[in-house]
């Protein structure tokens, strides 16, 4: 068992671990958790009973987070002369195109998001091994992957709170939801966002259930276990 501090051992004295708690009443444990000397992130981590081997039964999107991530994003745009105008006026962080992929190659990655005109992808393709595991890697099915007259909105949203969910090798989806800064209704609004999203992902060709666990936490805080049947069922709407 690894060796946990006297204070998270105390925070987790605070959480039942054997119950399932409502969506509502977790975020409320989790912000009374969270009391680490910064902002700290608010997280949704799940358990799928997808099986990521297979490529039909992968979980990969992204959702636009209604009161944002709380969160600074550094954004990277490649794009033609005219995708690069359009992405300064959004307010894009760096824009270029063989050049920043040279700075790639060499190392440099402060940045968070990627996105990539269809034309740059004969420039944006050989950054695979550099991208690729960081989850920066532009595509379509993230959206990443957009014409120049769609940079703006685009880098809007990302500003707001675009975030990616994935699926990872063992069977794991691990997405920020906001800080514990944020109120209680906002925090839920955005996992109800979340949710919807990824329940909405669901691959055709899976059989059996398709969320085993949902669990929230804040970066230095205890696991919450919530109530998988409520949390599915949440509407950003309707919250």
């Amino acid at each position: 068992m690894p060796k946990r501090s006297r204070r998270f051992s105390e925070l987790q004295s605070k959480v039942d671990r054997t119950k399932n708690h409502q969506p509502a009443e977790a975020i409320e444990l989790v912000k009374e958790t969270a009391n680490a000397k910064f902002d700290e992130t608010v997280e949704v981590h799940m358990r799928m009973g997808v099986d990521p081997r297979y490529a039909d039964q992968q979980v990969r999107g992204v959702v636009t987070l209604p009161n944002g991530t709380g969160r600074t994003v550094r954004i990277l745009v490649f794009a033609n002369p005219e995708g690069q105008a359009l992405a300064r006026e959004a307010g894009a962080d760096y824009v270029g195109a063989e050049d920043l992929a040279d700075q790639i190659m060499k190392g440099w990655t402060d940045f968070d998001v990627v996105l990539a005109t269809p034309d740059m992808m004969r420039v944006v393709g050989r950054l695979g091994k550099v991208l690729g595991p960081r989850g920066l890697m532009p595509s379509p099915k993230t959206g990443t992957i957009v014409p120049a007259e769609d940079l703006p909105r685009v880098i809007n949203e990302s500003r707001l709170g675009r975030v990616e969910f994935r699926v990872d090798k063992t069977s794991n989806i691990h997405v920020p939801i906001g800080k514990v800064s944020f109120s209680s209704d906002k925090l839920l609004q955005n996992f109800a966002a979340l949710m919807e999203a990824i329940v909405a992902a669901k691959p055709a060709a899976l059989k059996g259930n398709y969320i085993h666990r949902v669990t929230l936490a804040s970066t230095m805080g205890p696991g919450v276990k919530t109530d998988v049947g409520a949390a599915t069922a949440l509407k950003a709407d309707a919250v």
